[in-house]
């Protein structure tokens, strides 16, 4: 009986080839897919979710090597592929253990490649985590160092203004008292006597002249009307007094009309600092625009001074060097505040110096 047509010659090598180049396709298909998969979760390794991903990672690279059971450990002492960061250093981060193998029976060569890749992905992947979450761990302490210095900041400039109000008040209630009934006594002296000599005359000016200058420190240290009326009113004053000095000064002021009190002494010593760099160094009298706008809605306030003087450009180096202080003192106010402070040079000339406050109370 015929068994049909015997194989050719060299069919059945033939066969052999083609299963085993499958075999081998279907390996290489798995080792890619094993490296991608793996890459793509570690990708997504945050501090949150570290140890999910390396569960999930060390399982994948259990099976794919034909072991049970896959584990990630930080025991230094741990034994199973080490799991090495990148760098010169070569520092161990880690151990990746696997139960033993079910058969037993050796990897290809090409699996251990792929394991040894997928080691170096997890091992990469918690050293960026621990560079995550050391510089988490720095920008929060920074934030939190940041905090208490402008707590600190703030505390300083409160107490800092309660010592100009006690002082204010001292030398109002005290020597400037004195010093006015000084002056009137005298001026009533001299009003009764037809015959006052001219040092009489003069002791009588300069008792005067000591209650204006009390009353201008008084009113720099810290003005009664930013405290009884508001910052609006005490703006007013001192543009009133640059005005006395031959400064053509416009005042706009718009929005709210009572700021809180740390926002208000904030923007106060601004505007004073500003007008005090505008007498020393925009040449002399000029125009000079200040614009208070307080924006209904958004929670903040602006303060805006403009001189059309001479600017930066002619200053001496000292003068710039105090100056320099005097905007640092006032960029740290608005910085306690939450705000920011510019000065610049207007390109038509002059110094723009534009602050702006959250409404903290």
């Amino acid at each position: 009986m015929s068994l049909g047509p015997a194989p050719v010659p060299g069919f059945l090598d033939s066969i052999s080839s083609l299963r085993e180049l499958y075999r081998s396709s279907e390996a290489r298909s798995a080792r890619l897919r094993l490296v991608i998969e793996a890459g793509r979760d570690l990708a997504t390794a945050t501090s949150d979710n570290l140890d999910d991903i390396l569960d999930v990672s060390a399982r994948q690279a259990a099976y794919f090597s034909g072991h049970v059971s896959g584990a990630i450990t930080f025991d230094a002492d741990a034994e199973g592929y080490a799991l090495i960061a990148p760098g010169a250093d070569a520092r161990r981060v880690g151990t990746l253990v696997l139960s033993p193998r079910s058969p037993a029976s050796p990897m290809e060569a090409e699996d251990e490649a792929t394991l040894a890749l997928l080691c170096q992905l997890i091992a990469a992947t918690i050293e960026r985590v621990a560079h995550d979450r050391e510089r988490e761990n720095l920008l929060e302490a920074l934030r939190e160092r940041e905090k208490r210095l402008e707590q600190v900041v703030d505390q300083l400039f409160r107490a800092q203004e309660d010592e100009r109000r006690r002082v204010s008040g001292e030398l109002h209630d005290g020597v400037a008292q004195t010093a006015s009934a000084l002056f009137r006594r005298l001026e009533m002296r001299n009003a009764d006597n037809p015959g006052v000599s001219n040092a009489d005359l003069e002791l009588a000016n300069v008792a005067q002249g000591l209650v204006r200058e009390l009353r201008r420190v008084i009113s720099g240290l810290r003005p009664t009307a930013l405290d009884d009326l508001g910052l609006a009113a005490a703006l007013s004053g001192i543009a009133d007094s640059l005005r006395t000095e031959g400064y053509e000064v416009d005042l706009r002021v718009s929005g709210e009309r009572q700021w809180p009190p740390l926002v208000a002494t904030a923007l106060f010593r601004v505007a004073q600092e500003s007008l005090t760099n505008i007498r020393k160094h925009a040449g002399g009298p000029c125009r000079v625009e200040i614009d208070l706008t307080a924006e209904p809605g958004k929670g903040a306030t602006t303060l805006r001074v403009r001189d059309f003087g001479r600017g930066f450009a002619a200053n001496t180096p000292s003068d710039d060097y105090g100056q320099h202080i005097g905007i640092e003192v006032m960029s740290e106010r608005m910085m306690a505040l939450g705000g920011s402070l510019t000065v610049r040079p207007h390109e038509a000339g002059g110094v723009v110096v534009f602050a702006s406050a959250g409404d903290q109370g």
